[in-house]
């Protein structure tokens, strides 16, 4: 009779010692799962890619200082296709993408009356835009964007460059870009060449870019 009490005592002794093992792993699990982002949650932050702005929003109205002095609005630049790259002397992907850029879109299309094409230089003095213009080599134009506020109108001032932002004729954002990948490139320029064709190519084509 002793040991059979014995052997009852030391089984409730484990069940009890399992039990509260049990509860403080579950516990300690659902303040996890409660801490932690959910997939939803993460999967938006990753694809905003730092943009406060999405395909098919109406652009942020913007104004700057062009490096020759010229004060430039959005305003401006109705029924126009334009093309805004957030940029900066200090940033490497923006120097291997700008000459591209030149080559492959500004050349071809600066005669064209219904483009824009400028890049919005980050928060540097207009000495430094300039020998950062010169010494990329490209020829169309810079704008200062002092304290990054034009910058801030369409990303998070907490996130980098480079950038580029497709503005149709009508206003309305058709493609983001950020950082450089190749593929993505061409196909920003295949839905900037697209958007300056006759009217027989509808703008909204470019809406399910991002």
């Amino acid at each position: 009779m002793r040991n059979f009490l014995l052997v009852i005592i030391m089984i409730g002794f484990s069940l009890s010692v399992f039990g509260q093992t049990s509860a403080t792993k579950e516990k300690a699990e659902k303040t996890a799962a409660e801490k932690a982002p959910t997939t939803k949650t993460t999967k938006v932050k990753d694809e905003s890619r730092g943009y406060i702005v999405k395909v098919g929003d109406k652009a942020p109205d913007y104004e700057f200082t062009l490096d020759d002095g010229s004060v430039v609005k959005s305003s401006d630049h109705i029924g126009k296709v334009v093309m805004l790259q957030f940029t900066a002397s200090w940033c490497g992907v923006c120097r291997k993408e700008m000459p591209l850029i030149e080559d492959e879109i500004w050349s071809k299309l600066k005669d064209n009356s219904d483009f824009v094409l400028v890049g919005v230089d980050r928060d540097e003095p207009l000495d430094k835009v300039l020998k950062f213009k010169e010494d990329i080599k490209v020829t169309y134009p810079l704008a200062l964007d002092p304290g990054a506020d034009v910058f801030g109108l369409f990303a998070s001032k907490k996130s980098g460059v480079t950038r580029n932002v497709i503005i149709d004729k009508n206003g309305k954002i058709v493609f983001l870009t950020r950082l450089f990948e190749r593929g993505e490139f061409d196909e920003m320029k295949e839905v900037i060449f697209e958007l300056l064709e006759e009217d027989r190519m509808p703008a909204s084509n470019g809406s399910t870019h991002k």
